[in-house]
């Protein structure tokens, strides 16, 4: 079996060793040309409950990681998310048929353990007895929580004071030596991936392709979970563009093994006030330029400089597929809807449904088109804006679906003339 790491600049290609970059600077990309699966190969494993099946990511280890041993393995049974859909969401996007499905589910609350379940795993074969991340949040927690069901050192970058309670918290919890810059996260990014050399601790963003590889799996999950039947569409939120990259490199796969007919088209969508890629793609740039201040109350998707960009323009182009920037109003509207409809997600997540409803708009995607939404946190990752917005407290915002808490006095008249 021919494994290695390729990069997508110059072409050079590595064995599969602790490296996360090219020589060149070109990123890397995971190439395992002789592998071979069938749908009902895959199939045969939803019923199987035993370790690694048992994984969402793991379910596909041929397409993942093949040259991974049982005992190598780090997992958290992640994955297995469901998919959901609501009248109520369907109305507000225009579109008929329209569902999510929602990373948030996974065991620290959003998709990026299934890139680190990987990732993690892979620092165990190599050898690794540290890893580190810069992350405004997810990336922290899901590494803190798989470093530790490894027994090695977790080193975690964060944007001081840019970072909701609920994710620093879980970095906190699960042990990770955690450092407050005092920058954005471009700032940390540069700062860890010096630290991570000089210190011999794995990197373990995004820039890693092992870990655009368990990122693969939402792709997989998701069109085995409709039959292997594409929709017209595939919306997700783009911060530093793992998703996006990770979403395109599953779906050539899996129509190369012919798993599936048709490839559907993506919508990578970021917050206007964080749309370094938006603008690229616009303009027809070849090359990206960076945000120096990016700022959105989507704190998932706060990049100003996301080092995935190549990746995920050779996929946007690959699959006829659109970038739309969409405006922190939007996505807390599209939020409340989601929330309301009694599913719930971050707010960074809910840029994938303010997309789909602008691109109805314009007429992009159509009312009768098929669409999935990726819903990539758990509500409770930022539960300060939640309440914010139902309580009329966010800055140049209108809530435009608010419920906020009535006060009462502790008397039932009182209580029932609000009722």
């Amino acid at each position: 079996m021919t494994v290695s790491l390729l990069c997508i600049d110059c072409g050079r290609a590595y064995k599969p060793e602790r490296r996360w970059q090219c020589e060149c600077g070109g990123l890397l990309e995971v190439s395992a040309p002789d592998i071979r699966i069938s749908r009902r190969d895959l199939d045969s494993r939803l019923a199987d409950r035993t370790f690694p099946f048992s994984s969402g990511v793991w379910r596909y280890r041929e397409l993942i990681h093949p040259l991974i041993a049982d005992d190598q393995i780090i997992s958290r049974e992640e994955g297995n998310t469901a998919i959901y859909s609501h009248r109520k969401i369907a109305e507000y996007a225009g579109v008929d048929d329209i569902r999510m499905k929602h990373e948030g589910q996974n065991p620290t609350g959003s998709f990026k353990d299934r890139g680190m379940t990987v990732g993690v795993s892979e620092a165990v074969r190599l050898g690794c007895t540290a890893v580190g991340c810069a992350s405004t949040g997810n990336t922290s927690a899901s590494l803190a929580s798989y470093a530790a069901r490894a027994g090695l050192k977790a080193l975690v970058f964060i944007p001081s004071g840019e970072i909701a309670y609920g994710k620093l918290s879980q970095s906190l919890a699960y042990g990770a030596r955690t450092i407050q810059i005092k920058g954005n996260f471009d700032d940390s990014m540069a700062l860890i991936m010096q630290a991570c050399e000089k210190n011999d601790v794995y990197l373990l963003n995004s820039i890693n392709p092992w870990r655009i590889e368990g990122q693969k799996a939402i792709a997989f999950e998701l069109l085995q979970q409709l039959g292997w039947q594409s929709p017209d569409w595939i919306a997700l939120p783009a911060g530093n563009l793992g998703n996006t990259s990770a979403m395109g490199k599953a779906i050539a796969e899996m129509k190369s093994l012919n798993l599936i007919e048709k490839i559907p088209r993506i919508a990578s969508v970021q917050a206007s006030g964080a749309s370094p890629f938006y603008r690229m793609w616009k303009n027809g740039s070849s090359v990206l330029s960076a945000a120096e201040h990016p700022d959105t109350i989507a704190t998932a998707i706060k990049i100003g400089n996301p080092v995935s960009w190549k990746r995920a323009m050779n996929v946007i182009k690959g699959c006829n597929g659109v970038v739309e920037e969409v405006t922190d109003q939007e996505i807390m509207d599209a939020k409340a809807v989601i929330d309301a409809s009694g599913i719930g997600c971050e707010p960074a997540s809910a840029a994938s449904l303010a997309g789909v409803r602008k691109l109805r708009a314009s007429g992009v995607i159509k009312r009768d088109e098929r669409v999935v939404c990726i819903l990539t946190g758990n509500m409770l990752k930022d539960p300060t804006a939640t309440v914010n917005y139902h309580t009329n407290k966010l800055e140049g915002i209108r809530p435009a679906f608010a419920n906020p808490p009535v006060a009462a006095g502790a008397d039932l008249e009182g209580i029932m003339r609000l009722l």
